[in-house]
């Protein structure tokens, strides 16, 4: 069985969901200021049946991780020691391929509408047989 993935170093920026109790509600709080500030108003577009987004965003954790990953990257790729191409390659490579995702009729907005949260209940899964049977 391979190891748990080893928690981020102190001088790395830890990815959300290794964050617990008040650590993650102001990493959540921080996030929330750029999605209200910048990606909604900017790149929010349309609510629609095959374009969904919930107001309550961030009651769906797959959508917590995949914007705090969109948030980052924008850091990485927007700041002042950015490369010239950064935005384009954000706009590109992490803008489209996130928002896309999230907002699949199928995705983790499904279901939800405007006013309206639909939480989600994840597949079954089975414990792996650790025996093998007899025979």
């Amino acid at each position: 069985m391979p190891a748990d993935p080893a928690p981020p170093e102190p001088d790395d920026p830890p990815f959300i969901l290794y964050k617990a109790g008040d650590e993650f509600g102001r990493a959540v709080a921080d996030l929330a200021l750029w999605v209200h500030g910048l990606l909604v108003p900017v790149y929010g577009r349309e609510i629609s049946s095959t374009a969904p987004w919930c107001p309550r965003w961030y009651e769906h954790t797959e959508a917590v991780a995949q914007l705090y990953g969109l948030w980052m990257a924008w850091q990485d790729l927007t700041g002042s020691r950015s490369p010239l191409t950064g935005p384009a390659m954000w706009h590109r490579d992490f803008l489209a391929p996130t928002m896309n995702n999230l907002r699949d009729p199928s995705g983790v907005f499904a279901g939800c509408k405007p006013g309206q949260h639909r939480p989600k209940e994840p597949p079954p899964v089975e414990e792996p047989r650790t025996a093998i049977p007899p025979g």
